[in-house]
């Protein structure tokens, strides 16, 4: 959680949020997307978060995929766009919020994927026709949102 949404989360409690996010597509060079393991839920997602002050959204997903990953994007192509009532979440501690997301395809990456040994306990490459079932629901439909573009 962002310094600045904990510092809202101290005044609204669990109310809901409007929160700005952006997640990264990678894929691997036989076409697999690059997931990773939430390590308080044990579900699968695609890298990204929540936006902080001053960034723009290409930026937060670099930096979303760099802390979760180690990855390095050089360029990123905008997949989709999302909002509304069918992008509510309640998190697992009770808060809640409605997102703002933009869901990126990273280009050409550097690195080597690695779990930031915090919020990510675990990063694979998956078919995109074999996606694991215990991925979460919200990271599922932005995959399926953005998989016939890939």
């Amino acid at each position: 959680m962002s310094d600045y949404v904990r510092e809202l989360r101290k005044h609204v409690g669990s109310r809901p949020l409007l929160l700005v996010a952006a997640g990264v597509i990678v894929k691997d060079s036989a076409g697999a997307v690059l997931l990773q393991r939430n390590a308080e839920t044990g579900q699968w997602g695609i890298p990204g978060g929540a936006m902080e002050l001053g960034e723009t959204l290409e930026e937060t997903a670099k930096r979303e995929l760099y802390e979760e990953t180690g990855l390095v994007a050089r360029d990123l192509e905008l997949l989709d766009l999302h909002s509304g009532p069918d992008w509510f979440l309640e998190y697992p501690n009770g808060d809640q919020a409605y997102v703002v997301g933009a869901t990126y395809l990273a280009g050409a990456v550097e690195g080597e994927p690695r779990p930031d040994g915090g919020e990510c306990s675990e990063v694979r490459y998956f078919s995109p026709t074999g996606l694991p079932a215990d991925m979460n629901t919200y990271n599922r439909r932005l995959l399926d949102r953005s998989l016939d573009k890939l």
